[in-house]
């Protein structure tokens, strides 16, 4: 059971399709927005999450203060479901009358970014471990264009895959090792 865990939607279910997605632990989505609260990073943030998945880590994003949130998700059932969980945020947030523009996209992630027009100020990455390392380098090369000055991306993958290249223009500033799960901390 994936759920919210802090903010204005905290403690409300997401609907995880079957088999479909694989969100990100409520142990690793409870460190990473830790440390993203201890650094001020998510207040006012505009947010993109790629391979969306549930859209927990973007829709955690809207419940904790971003103003803007852009989930992508090109799997049609995952996109069912983050459709659900994303009104279901928007309600909460409506309810409390606090405002994040709150978007989905029902394609796949190097489709979208050229069409991008927003700089990000905190990018999700969290592909289903089967994408390669070539394709998160083509991902990270294709966003170095949407960055604000400064920007953090959160990158998931296995820890039985070796690390990514990453692009000139990003950098690495830390790893969190989580059992089968690696965090990666990168900055531009």
């Amino acid at each position: 059971m994936t759920r919210i865990i802090g903010g204005i939607a905290g403690s409300r279910v997401l609907a995880s399709p079957a088999k479909v997605t694989r969100p990100t632990s409520d142990r690793i989505r409870e460190s990473v927005f830790s440390r993203l609260d201890a650094l001020n990073l998510i207040e006012n943030a505009r947010v993109l999450d790629l391979y969306a998945g549930t859209g927990a880590l973007g829709l955690e994003a809207a419940s904790r203060g971003a103003k803007q949130v852009l989930l992508v998700e090109n799997n049609k059932q995952a996109l069912g479901g983050i459709i659900q969980n994303m009104r279901m945020v928007k309600a909460a947030l409506q309810k409390e009358d606090t405002d994040c523009d709150i978007r989905a996209e029902g394609k796949s992630v190097t489709s979208v970014i050229p069409t991008i027009g927003t700089e990000y100020d905190l990018v999700f990455i969290d592909p289903p471990y089967e994408v390669s390392n070539e394709m998160v380098t083509e991902v990270l090369t294709l966003l170095v264009r949407v960055l604000k000055p400064n920007a953090t991306i959160v990158l998931e993958r296995s820890s039985r895959t070796e690390a990514p290249v990453f692009p000139e223009e990003i950098k690495l500033t830390e790893t969190k090792n989580y059992g089968d799960t690696v965090i990666y901390w990168l900055n531009n």
